[in-house]
């Protein structure tokens, strides 16, 4: 990579600007050495107040933009659109970050992959989740050494609100969680259960999966399980992985944990497992004033502006993406498994 191409002026677009596309173009306006050439928009009105407040201009088309010139886009449309204007951008020699999913199917998703693969164009998916300070410390935890979850718990809950709705909550929702969990386990599932419900559509509003990975050095598997919804009365995101070593418990609405190590309690361990031995009645005992916990270590910032400027900063040194084509590929397709697990347990739906 030459020291030109690390220090030019990058230039930049948004294709979409709907709830999540909008904050692109923000981010790509205030961020240093990016100009905002402009943005792609089926509504017209939308384009034209977006440009109004952080510059740049409305095009009329993916290929007025590409002939204009451009470094770097975002794709923030419709699922089922991501292949008809990602793949002419590849060929192009244009970077991409393609918000999640990569696509609405494993054959889409794959031919996208196989696109980036063989122009050789830089393609980020948008699996924010990896860049949210809550699992960043999760991730370094684990990274440490302090703990080789055994079992995780995912739960990621909200009302309807009526967007998304091309995919069912498995591509909407859970596709977070599911690349978070193949980032922490490097490998896709060996096993996978699951059972859906369709209640406002014809695609699953609300499923539950669980998924069992390939056994690690100790020969031991981790099962994983996951729940997503689009019906809840609230909103919630929690993660909670649990081993011999350590449990952690994190929330990203609240943007806290505790993590409670076995060696922090290995003391009191030691004193129940003695009394239970003993016959010793323990019923009274409140677990909770027995066992010594700590925050998680929780960072700061945006995790969508820490995403994009990661991904500039791989346009720049031409590396490879936190997130690359691949990864999108794996999440998709672990998302299709659990659909078709979820309609051989008899879940009704398309």
């Amino acid at each position: 990579m030459t020291t030109a191409m690390k220090t030019k002026t990058l230039r930049c677009a948004t294709i979409g600007v709907g709830r999540m596309g909008r904050h692109h173009a923000r981010l790509y306006a205030q961020a240093d050495g990016c100009e905002l050439v402009g943005v792609v928009d089926g509504s017209a009105e939308r384009a034209s107040k977006i440009v109004e407040e952080w510059g740049g201009r409305a095009f009329g088309s993916v290929r007025e933009l590409i002939d204009a010139g451009v470094d770097a886009v975002t794709i923030a449309t419709p699922t089922v659109t991501h292949r008809a204007i990602v793949e002419p951008l590849l060929e192009a020699g244009v970077a991409c970050l393609v918000e999640k999913p990569l696509a609405p199917d494993v054959a889409e998703a794959r031919a996208i992959a196989d696109t980036a693969k063989r122009t050789g164009s830089l393609l980020q998916v948008g699996h924010v989740v990896r860049y949210d300070p809550v699992m960043v410390a999760v991730r370094e935890l684990i990274g440490t050494g302090a703990m080789t979850p055994r079992f995780i718990e995912i739960d990621r809950v909200s009302p309807m609100t009526f967007r998304s709705v091309d995919v069912g909550v498995v591509l909407d929702m859970m596709i977070h969680d599911l690349d978070v969990l193949l980032m922490l386990m490097g490998a896709e599932p060996e096993e996978i259960h699951a059972n859906a419900v369709c209640v406002v559509g014809e695609a699953e509003d609300v499923c539950n999966a669980r998924l069992v990975f390939p056994a690690g050095k100790d020969g031991i598997r981790c099962t994983a399980n996951v729940t997503a919804s689009r019906l809840a009365l609230k909103t919630e995101r929690k993660i909670r992985l649990i081993s011999e070593d350590a449990y952690i418990s994190a929330d990203f609405v609240e943007k806290k944990g505790t993590v409670v190590r076995k060696t922090a309690n290995a003391g009191q361990l030691a004193d129940v497992r003695t009394r239970l031995k003993a016959g010793e009645d323990l019923s009274s005992v409140n677990y909770l004033e027995m066992i010594a916990m700590e925050p998680l270590s929780v960072g700061t910032g945006e995790p969508l502006k820490l995403q994009l400027l990661d991904f500039l900063d791989a346009v720049r040194t031409n590396r490879r993406p936190l997130v690359n084509a691949e990864d999108g590929f794996a999440a998709v397709r672990t998302a299709e498994r659990i659909v078709a697990a979820a309609k051989a347990a008899g879940a009704r739906m398309v």
